[in-house]
């Protein structure tokens, strides 16, 4: 069943790179306190994912801290090396790139997607979200292969 707005952020585990190296993050911990913005990803380093969706939240990450985000953060189902890897080849130092490897986070968020047939397996669906204090206020799940509701600039126009 997928999250809805109201819902709270599914309890789960996360990774992230940081200076000292992989770190865990437990998702309640990570949304308490606080406003976030979270996209996700079908795949780092595909295309419309490298080309649009990453740069586009890169580009207003200060419009969107501006109207009182605390945090931006991309996940996917990709390991934490390779969400480092990616973050920093686009430059998305305001971005916490967050990895979701197992695809548990995804499960549990109820918007896993079958990729397969591209060789990608089970991976998420594109989407954006806001949560405040772990509460999820927004939610714009993309068509399959749309590229709209999720957009950086789709989520300014809603805060």
């Amino acid at each position: 069943m997928t999250v809805s707005v109201g819902d709270k952020i599914p309890a789960a585990k996360i990774k992230t790179m940081t200076a000292d190296g992989m770190s865990e993050i437990d998702t309640a911990e990570y949304f308490a306190g606080k406003k976030v913005v979270m996209f996700a990803v079908p795949g780092a380093f595909t295309p419309t994912c490298s080309a649009k969706h990453l740069p586009g939240f890169v580009e207003n990450a200060g419009e969107l801290k501006g109207k009182g985000v605390d945090e931006i953060a991309c996940i996917s189902v990709n390991d934490a090396f390779v969400m480092d890897a990616w973050g920093k080849s686009q430059n998305a130092g305001d971005i916490t790139m967050l990895a979701d490897g197992n695809g548990d986070f995804t499960k549990a968020m109820g918007l896993e997607m079958d990729g397969s047939g591209f060789g990608l397996g089970t991976r998420s669906q594109r989407y954006a979200l806001v949560a405040e204090n772990g509460t999820i206020t927004a939610l714009n799940v993309e068509q399959p292969g749309a590229f709209d509701v999720s957009r950086a600039e789709a989520i300014l126009a809603g805060l």
